[in-house]
């Protein structure tokens, strides 16, 4: 099959099959930019709600720029991968600033913003450009490694280098954006990882991992990450109805989200350790009238498994100023019901907090 019949039966079953998405009928940069970043490891039918939710609250690049970033943090609530919305903040305040609010023209000058990948600059210079430029990503490996049999290896730079090469050798000179959103939504409605609709794929004659029954080998991706348990110990401290609380630093997940005081360990700990182990736990024991333990929780991320529970601790009242400095040294602050919906948190301490803390 040559390249010029790939590309026609690839629009061809586009404009038949594709899915109405809002982002497809705009040349706005400023939205094909956010829904690319919403989109990168997310699904669209978990994305779209998010698009509609900042496309609603910031019309304009210059309105999420000048928005606080613990705002952007709370809209983004729930979608994980947090360095995306702090990158997407921090790159709409470059364009706002450098740019008086537009988008540089052509994939090389976008690479060069924070937050945007060879896939997001290619992605936003075709779509809201018409530039020629091929938009890799995993649907695009899967569809041409099994229709060309490419056995090249996506987790070395070699083997994606490959592929960069063919989609841009394949690529026309007509209507460069409807090829890549053709040739993205094929991966990801016909020729999925699992299950892929083979009977009735266009290229279901010339296609190579067909032919040869190599659909689960294909593409090819050898790096395996290895799974990492954690467990964390949350030490919810509960004045009243005020709980204490702090933001996340450093460079571990959920950077700039607030969570409980937590400790963490190799295994799980019952509570004789942690009042043994936790050095706040230990100075703050005196002060505590009662505590409530949860129910254990899991949160799996790409790479981690979050295996939590919560330890509730219920303050006397009227303790002295003691206690209050010694919050302070561990960064906490005591929060009303009303302050914590407004705060951006992971998505579970958000499921604890649903549950009866209050």
């Amino acid at each position: 099959m040559n390249n010029k019949d790939f590309v026609k039966k690839l629009i061809t079953w586009y404009n038949i099959n594709k899915r109405e998405l809002p982002w497809r009928d705009t040349r706005d940069p400023y939205k094909i930019w956010l829904s690319e970043i919403i989109l990168q490891q997310t699904r669209v039918v978990q994305g779209l709600p998010y698009y509609n939710k900042f496309v609603e609250h910031f019309k304009k690049i210059e309105e999420l720029a000048e928005a606080d970033e613990q705002e952007v943090l709370r809209l983004w609530q729930g979608l994980g991968y947090y360095s995306r919305a702090r990158n997407l903040h921090k790159c709409a305040k470059i364009v706002a600033k450098n740019f008086d609010g537009n988008f540089p023209f052509g994939y090389k000058n976008l690479i060069k913003l924070p937050g945007i990948g060879k896939y997001t600059a290619a992605a936003i210079a075709s779509f809201a450009f018409g530039e020629k430029v091929a938009a890799v990503d995993g649907n695009v490996y899967r569809v041409l490694s099994r229709v060309y049999g490419i056995d090249a290896d996506i987790s070395t730079g070699k083997g994606q280098k490959v592929f960069e090469e063919w989609a841009n050798d394949i690529i026309p000179d007509q209507q460069p954006d409807t090829f890549n959103q053709a040739l993205m939504e094929f991966g990801a409605m016909q020729c999925t990882p699992k299950s892929p609709s083979c009977g009735d794929c266009v290229f279901r004659v010339e296609c190579y991992a067909r032919s040869n029954n190599m659909q689960g080998d294909l593409p090819v991706k050898s790096t395996r990450v290895k799974v990492q348990n954690r467990y964390f110990h949350y030490l919810v401290f509960k004045d009243g109805q005020k709980l204490a609380m702090k933001k996340r630093s450093g460079q571990d997940i959920w950077k700039g989200l607030y969570d409980f005081h937590l400790f963490e360990s190799d295994e799980s700990q019952d509570m004789d350790v942690l009042i043994e182990v936790d050095s706040l736990l230990k100075n703050v024991k005196d002060f505590i009238s009662d505590v409530e333990i949860s129910a254990d929780y899991k949160h799996i991320l790409t790479h981690r498994i979050i295996n939590a529970r919560f330890f509730t601790f219920f303050l006397k009242p009227g303790y002295d100023k003691a206690l209050d400095k010694l919050m302070k040294e561990y960064e906490l602050q005591f929060f009303s019901e009303k302050d914590i919906a407004e705060l951006p948190k992971p998505v579970l301490v958000s499921r604890y907090l649903n549950g009866t803390i209050f």
